[in-house]
Formats: structure tokens, sequence, C-alpha cells
């Protein structure tokens, strides 16, 4: 996957974003489990197998 210069700081603001809402969140460990989530799930959806990324 080749990202361009127009995608890459839609990329970096989403991910400054999330890591903004994990900071304001009244929980942060189920903030950061939800981006975790939806992270994988993108992961998933382009093939990409997440379990050998999950510390055990």
């Amino acid at each position: 996957m080749i990202i361009n210069e127009k995608e890459l700081p839609t990329i970096l603001i989403d991910q400054y974003a999330d890591l903004q809402r994990i900071l304001t969140s009244d929980d942060a460990k189920k903030e950061t489990e939800y981006q975790l989530k939806l992270v994988k799930v993108k992961l998933e959806s382009m093939g990409i197998v997440t379990t050998e990324l999950d510390i055990k």
C-alpha cells in the first residue's frame, strides 16, 4: 500500500484526533479499547491478521 501526499496528512490528523479523544476521555482505558477495535477492523478488512500483534 502506497500512501500519497494527500492521504498522509489525513491519516495523521485522524491519529491526532484519536489520541486527543483518549486523553480527554472520562475512561481512557475504555476509549483506548474502542480505538483498538476500530483499527483492528480496518486492518482485517485489508487482510492483515492482528493476532500476532497483540501483547499477551
